[in-house]
């Protein structure tokens, strides 16, 4: 597998990458899955949505991807009634944003390594608290990896 481009989060005024997929979650769990547009090497999901944590909530307020008729996805396709932003509340787990220089590349995953990484402890949509994680090129994020 190589290297996947990662989501996008909005965390205090400021987009980074995220390293998790919390819709994915929602589609395990057994939400309705769009037949999405193949996907390409760095991105085997087929879309990439935009999250923002609002209010100590995280949501998901986009989706870039494209139905396998070449029209785009829009939020409302996967919840009805939805068409901004829709409260995760299906989402357990720890979101990883990496920030800063990348110090050692992975071609698999979430693997790489950078500067720091902002961990966000989420149950069930809900912020419960955050951490800074200050890397050097050793760290495994093998245990961030999804």
């Amino acid at each position: 597998m190589t290297a996947q481009t990662p989501e996008k989060i909005l965390l205090d005024g400021e987009m980074l990458d995220l390293c998790t997929e919390p819709l994915g979650h929602y589609f395990y769990f057994g939400g309705a899955r769009p037949e999405f547009a193949a996907g390409w090497t760095s991105c085997w999901r087929c879309y990439v949505g935009t999250w923002e944590i609002r209010d100590g909530r995280l949501y998901l307020i986009g989706i870039s991807a494209k139905h396998r008729d070449g029209s785009p996805v829009k939020l409302e396709d996967i919840f009805p009634g939805y068409p901004d932003r829709v409260f995760a509340h299906w989402f357990t787990g720890i979101l990883r944003c990496p920030r800063g220089q990348m110090l050692a590349y992975e071609h698999m995953g979430y693997g790489s390594v950078f500067e720091e990484d902002i961990l966000l402890y989420v149950k069930q949509g809900v912020l419960m608290s955050r951490e800074v994680r200050t890397n050097d090129a050793t760290n495994d994020t093998d245990a961030w990896a999804e």
